[in-house]
């Protein structure tokens, strides 16, 4: 019997979780594609005004909106730095962009100096502009129901997908049916019981397909 039991547990665990994964990635390809997003970055600057040279196609987006006050966004970049910039920026094509005015660069230094021993900023992307209609035009484009407050700051960052569309929850995969368009940074249980979810989700997707492609040029040769 012991034999017959070791038997058995060494053929069923493998077959369990392989059955296990198997229906997490069919899970994670489902995350929804909400609308397309058109936002152009060219006008931007860099925090060392110079041309910005970033674009949104082809890559996975964490889009934030931090504003001309930095010192009430700086829980903000913590919590995110945290939960999912710190686990993720290495991924390739994996990048964050923060649109702020122009004359928050020292306030935006700060907080990177005061991280830099922890946290490698080279894939987030700070980017300035000195019209502030910049700023709202994108913020536009994303059309969600969410406004800027008078320093163009909001509390929600926004996860764009490599075809360019607003990527988030409409309602038929959360356990509770909610629609999820933004994720609050300034709460760290949003962050970590949703946001951590949906970009493992993205990018096992991501994983997923590029397995694909591989897959298919071998085939072909």
């Amino acid at each position: 019997m012991k034999k017959i039991l070791v038997l058995s547990i060494l053929f069923l665990l493998p077959l369990t979780v392989y059955m296990f994964f198997a229906a997490s990635v069919h899970y994670f390809a489902k995350l929804p594609s909400l609308h397309k997003v058109d936002i152009n970055l060219s006008s931007f600057r860099t925090l060392e005004d110079k041309p910005v040279d970033l674009v949104l196609k082809d890559r996975i987006t964490v889009l934030s909106f931090f504003g001309r006050n930095l010192d009430n966004k700086k829980g903000h970049i913590f919590n995110l730095c945290q939960k999912i910039y710190k686990k993720n920026y290495q991924f390739s094509d994996f990048q964050f962009v923060t649109l702020v005015p122009r004359g928050t660069q020292k306030a935006i230094e700060d907080v990177k100096q005061k991280l830099k021993a922890t946290i490698d900023f080279s894939n987030w992307h700070f980017i300035t502009t000195t019209d502030d209609k910049q700023i709202q035009e994108a913020f536009k484009a994303l059309k969600t129901p969410y406004t800027l407050d008078d320093n163009l700051a909001t509390d929600y960052v926004f996860i764009i997908g490599k075809s360019s569309f607003l990527r988030g929850r409409d309602g038929s995969i959360a356990d509770d049916g909610e629609k999820i368009i933004g994720y609050d940074a300034s709460n760290v249980a949003s962050l970590t019981n949703t946001m951590v979810d949906d970009i493992k989700i993205i990018l096992a997707e991501y994983r997923l397909s590029l397995k694909k492609y591989n897959k298919n040029i071998q085939t072909a040769h």
